[in-house]
């Protein structure tokens, strides 16, 4: 037999359940608000890698690319945002990565004729907003112009790194 002290015990683990489940709940519906007026602020969605490609293309520059996200700011401008699934690291962004945010900010600007302000590097823990402006053309235009330059042999070819190089058949430093 079940006594009235068992009854009350066994109400107030079910009521305790039920509040927990509720409040995960209303964390987890004011975190998708939360994060629908962060992307309404970003600017409107107008192509995602994944859905909507869209590919960019520049002759007078060589350079091909699709950003993960292209969004439209209430200004009109465009601005390339790329997803990394990696957390960014300590000391800012990789410089790699800022070149191919600033590549996309060139493709935008060839295709819409309006350069943007920003290009967005959004890491899985932080974003950065990282400037198109003179110094960013400059560096990116000294990396597309060393791209061009022919091979200067600073490569060490070896047997194990050549076996599993995708480029060997076209490389001229591949071990002979």
């Amino acid at each position: 037999m079940v006594g009235p002290a068992a009854v009350i015990d066994g109400s107030l683990l079910v009521g305790g359940v039920v509040a927990v489940a509720g409040l995960v709940l209303v964390a987890w519906a004011l975190r998708a608000l939360s994060e629908r007026r962060r992307d309404n602020a970003r600017g409107l969605l107008v192509a995602v890698d994944a859905g909507r490609p869209v590919t960019l293309r520049s002759d007078r520059y060589r350079l091909v690319g699709r950003p993960d996200e292209l969004r439209r700011r209430r200004d009109g401008r465009v601005v390339p945002v790329e997803l990394k699934s990696r957390s960014a690291p300590g000391n800012g962004p990789a410089r790699s990565h800022a070149v191919q945010l600033w590549a996309y900010c060139l493709l935008v600007e060839e295709a819409t004729g309006v350069p943007p302000p920003y290009g967005v590097l959004r890491y899985s823990d932080s974003e950065f907003r990282l400037r198109w402006d003179a110094e960013a053309r400059r560096e990116l235009l000294a990396v597309r112009s060393e791209i061009d330059r022919p091979y200067d042999g600073r490569a060490t070819p070896s047997r194990a790194r050549c076996a599993r190089c995708p480029w060997v058949t076209g490389c001229d430093a591949r071990l002979r």
